[in-house]
């Protein structure tokens, strides 16, 4: 739950910020923070992707063994995901969000609730929120979010000025939303897996989430549009790979 309270945190922190400051971060800052958080990003994912394989391997060989199976589960589970349409499930919240900051004006009355749901949709459907959260859950590991926590904080900075104080209360959805992610990997998942004998579910599903939060990287540099949302079934394959053929 750490990395939950530090990202809701963030988002407080942002809000409060957003209202102090007269004027927006300049470009060269936006930068700035911009390089820092993708360098965050590629370090958080690939360090949480080999600290849950390699601790899992007594060789080189097993390690390429459990990187082959979780590419393996992120390709069935990118088909698995696009079968569901789960990522223009996403795009929708996208769009909706668009639409509302598109209509925004000053004397709009409904302007504090549709800063709420804009920065509580957009923030929770968020690929970093289920990837973070899961890692959050199984390992501790909260640096995904925290990375998100500052990523959303930015963003209610500018939302502020669009919507007025309504963006900061996002703060609650988010909490929830992954705080419950992270109790049932900790909580229900993660014993589940250790009576049922399944010991390198975790790992299995914290590697997987690794090379997705990694992925993240290749957007907040625009290299790639990745539909990362479509790779969520991937995290259900994983395991099922690691403890059935290994």
């Amino acid at each position: 739950m750490v990395g939950t309270l530090l990202n809701a945190g963030c988002i407080l922190a942002g809000g409060i910020a957003g209202l102090v400051m007269k004027k927006p971060l300049s470009a060269a800052n936006q930068l700035f923070f911009k390089l820092v958080l993708g360098l965050g990003v590629i370090v958080a994912g690939l360090r949480l992707a080999w600290m849950s394989i390699a601790s899992e391997s007594e060789t080189f060989v097993e390690v390429f063994q459990r990187l082959g199976l979780v590419i393996l589960a992120l390709m069935l589970g990118r088909f698995t995901g696009a079968m569901l349409r789960i990522q223009k499930a996403s795009n929708r919240v996208g769009r909706f969000a668009r639409e509302k900051m598109s209509g925004v004006r000053p004397d709009n009355a409904n302007r504090f609730s549709d800063g709420f749901s804009v920065a509580a949709a957009l923030f929770c459907a968020a690929p970093l929120a289920v990837f973070g959260s899961v890692a959050d859950g199984f390992a501790g590991y909260f640096w995904p979010l925290v990375i998100k926590g500052v990523m959303d904080g930015m963003a209610v900075m500018g939302f502020v000025g669009m919507f007025g104080a309504g963006v900061i209360l996002s703060a609650v959805p988010v909490f929830v939303f992954q705080g419950t992610i992270t109790l049932f990997c900790s909580r229900i998942l993660l014993p589940w897996f250790e009576q049922s004998g399944w010991t390198d579910a975790a790992s299995a599903m914290n590697a997987t989430a690794g090379l997705l939060i990694f992925t993240v990287s290749l957007i907040v540099f625009e290299v790639k549009k990745i539909e990362v949302s479509d790779y969520l079934p991937s995290l259900v394959f994983a395991p099922v790979l690691w403890c059935w053929l290994l």
